[in-house]
């Protein structure tokens, strides 16, 4: 679980929450782009699944897989277009087998949208029940890899994707150790993307873990309820730099140190109050309470129904400061509550993020758009932010001469923003 900064749930112990860091010569498969079948989608919860095509040739595949949740297109901070997705593969063989080649393809006219070789497939690919990347499959293991594509603008997004893997597979017979084979065909859903406003009044907020390629949500995938769920894929933990861009000044082990402590958190639109958590205590920085249950993870918390099937989380609030109750109506800008340390965090910061279901876990992460914001530079990456916020020494920024306004788009990560 990753609500807090450097925490994980380890997707192997539900009840507790705890530290952590989420071709080759060979036949072509029968599942070539020219004669995939459409695919089917369950709107209920994006969930991809794919047919299969009818008749052809039946051949050795020792790597299945599908979509987990058909991709959504939206629009980031960089004004590009991104998808992000996970497929889910597993080694339905007795031996290794390694992805030495990844192509996203265009599933109706069979174009490359985007390839990954073997290291970059090995730096996605995640056991279930694991936060660490390997480099291949064991026998019978199942595992994620985290895709994220970009293309320039929304209307270069195919309407289908499919997955075509170069594989090595140690335990298949002698004449099919290196093969090519198709997996995971998805619809792209292109439903709309819900637009609010900021969730924070102020400057010089960084947008930290944000997508798309942050391991700490995107990659924060769960087992809950029987169904695996990826609420927090675009999930950002807002922390704020002072007038020399140091996330704290004082004492590190003070709450008060902080920039972003103590900070109003406001509705992001006209909405209802469908979840409140309260009475959570405050946590010493540094420090995470073992032992946590699932509903104390987003320590005092509020979700808002935005209406569509969007919900928006808010996480981590100080004990005793949230202004509203279940049901309430709120509007676009009220405060909800002032900005803490509660629940499986490790230092004050604001968890933001939407999903499909008013439930924090047992929900699907989607996209957004804020409707305006104003881009005032990025931090070196995360390693460095880390290190500065552990340090507390100043985080050197890349200010950006002028600013960038922005509107409809989603933070990334790593950019320094102001809320007007």
């Amino acid at each position: 679980m990753t609500y807090g900064r450097r925490m994980v749930l380890k997707g192997t112990a539900l009840g507790v929450l705890g530290a952590s860091t989420g071709h080759i010569d060979g036949r072509q498969t029968s599942g070539d782009v020219s004669i995939l079948n459409e695919s089917a989608m369950d709107s209920s919860d994006n969930r991809s699944t794919a047919t299969s095509p009818v008749g052809g040739d039946q051949d050795f595949t020792p790597l299945v897989g599908e979509v987990l949740y058909a991709p959504i297109p939206f629009t980031g901070s960089d004004e590009r277009t991104h998808l992000v997705y996970e497929l889910e593969t597993t080694n339905f063989t007795s031996g290794a087998v390694t992805i030495e080649r990844l192509e996203i393809v265009d599933a109706d006219t069979g174009t490359v949208v985007t390839a990954l070789d073997a290291t970059e497939v090995a730096g996605r690919l995640q056991p279930a029940g694991s936060r660490e990347s390997v480099d291949s499959l064991d026998p019978a293991m199942t595992a994620l890899v985290f895709l994220h594509v970009t293309v320039d603008d929304s209307i270069d997004v195919p309407g289908r994707l499919v997955h075509r893997l170069t594989v090595e597979a140690e335990a298949a017979p002698p004449d099919q150790q290196q093969i090519t084979e198709t997996i995971g065909e998805t619809n792209v859903d292109r439903h709309d993307v819900v637009t609010v406003g900021p969730p924070l009044r102020g400057s010089n907020y960084v947008a930290a873990d944000s997508c798309c390629d942050a391991v700490r949500h995107t990659r924060a995938a769960l087992p809950i309820n029987g169904h695996i769920w990826l609420a927090q894929r675009y999930a950002v933990d807002y922390e704020q730099l002072d007038d020399e861009n140091r996330v704290y000044s004082g004492p590190q082990e003070d709450n008060e140190s902080y920039a972003i402590y103590g900070e109003e958190a406001i509705a992001v639109a006209d909405s209802t109050v469908v979840g409140v958590i309260d009475g959570v205590p405050e946590n010493v920085p540094g420090e995470v309470p073992e032992d946590l249950s699932l509903e104390e993870a987003d320590g005092n918390s509020v979700i808002l129904d935005l209406g569509d099937d969007n919900y928006a989380l808010y996480a981590h609030f100080q004990p005793g400061s949230i202004r509203v109750t279940e049901g309430d109506r709120v509007t676009r800008g009220d405060v909800l509550a002032l900005v803490g340390n509660t629940g499986n965090s490790s230092a004050p910061h604001l968890h933001f993020h939407v999903m499909n279901r008013p439930l924090s876990l047992a929900s699907n992460g989607l996209p957004y758009a804020i409707d305006s914001y104003t881009i005032l530079g990025e931090t070196p990456g995360t390693d460095a932010f880390d290190r500065a916020e552990e340090e507390g020494h100043p985080l050197a920024i890349d200010r950006f001469d002028p600013p960038v306004e922005t509107s409809g788009t989603l933070p990334l990560d790593q950019i320094v923003v102001r809320f007007d």
